[in-house]
């Protein structure tokens, strides 16, 4: 199970690195220049500024590729896990179960909490931090509860209540801000969700097969 989770976390982690760097970062390097004054929207800039790109800080992006590795390494592990714990009630995992089981990774780690907590840029608005921590474990908890019950329940009444708890932290609702506002433009904010939700879609899949196809191959030999 270990050496299954490694390779496909380390597999993963070079390709999140690769589409943050090429999607993400340079975003994110844009709104820290609203959120400095050095870019103003819906003015002149404040100073000259040069051109977001991965090319600036080298330092933050290797660090943001190391930290991916052992992060990927835990979700491929958790992975591993379920599919081992899948395979005890007689569902196999092949690439395929694995890629199904990667889009249910994705819903409870990023689609469902991100309906009430998207992802930020610097420079936006934002509730209280642990109050939102909360929020967003309690979501995860139930989240995965919900669509365990969905997938593995024998009956309408555990398939209800997997319903139920997956709608509880939306019922309740996430917190927010006492006000909207911020420095950075709206348009960059929508384009960053988008584009993360987009780039974690597409890993999961990808962190779900790779996962699957060394698990079987550790298996096989």
């Amino acid at each position: 199970m270990v050496v299954s989770a490694v390779f496909a976390g380390f597999v993963t982690a070079v390709v999140i690195t690769a589409l943050q760097l090429a999607l993400l970062v340079p975003l994110i390097q844009e709104a820290e220049l609203y959120e400095t004054g050095a870019l103003v929207h819906f003015g002149e800039a404040a100073a000259t500024a040069a051109e977001p790109g991965v090319v600036q800080d080298w330092g933050r992006n290797a660090l943001t590729a190391v930290a991916n590795v052992p992060t990927y390494i835990a979700f491929t592990l958790l992975l591993v896990a379920a599919y081992a714990f899948a395979e005890t009630k007689g569902i196999r995992v092949g690439v395929r179960e694995g890629m199904a089981w990667g889009v249910a990774g994705f819903f409870v780690l990023q689609v469902l909490p991100g309906i009430g907590l998207p992802p930020e840029l610097p420079g936006m608005y934002a509730a209280e931090l642990r109050p939102r921590q909360i929020w967003w474990v309690s979501t995860l908890i139930l989240s995965a509860g919900g669509i365990a019950a969905l997938v593995f329940g024998r009956s309408p009444l555990i398939w209800g209540l997997g319903i139920v708890a997956i709608a509880i932290p939306h019922i309740i609702g996430a917190p927010q801000p006492g006000s909207f506002g911020g420095v950075v433009p709206p348009e960059l904010a929508a384009e960053f969700t988008a584009r993360s939700i987009g780039v974690h879609g597409i890993i999961w899949v990808v962190m779900g097969a790779l996962t699957a196809w060394f698990w079987n191959r550790e298996k096989a030999a």
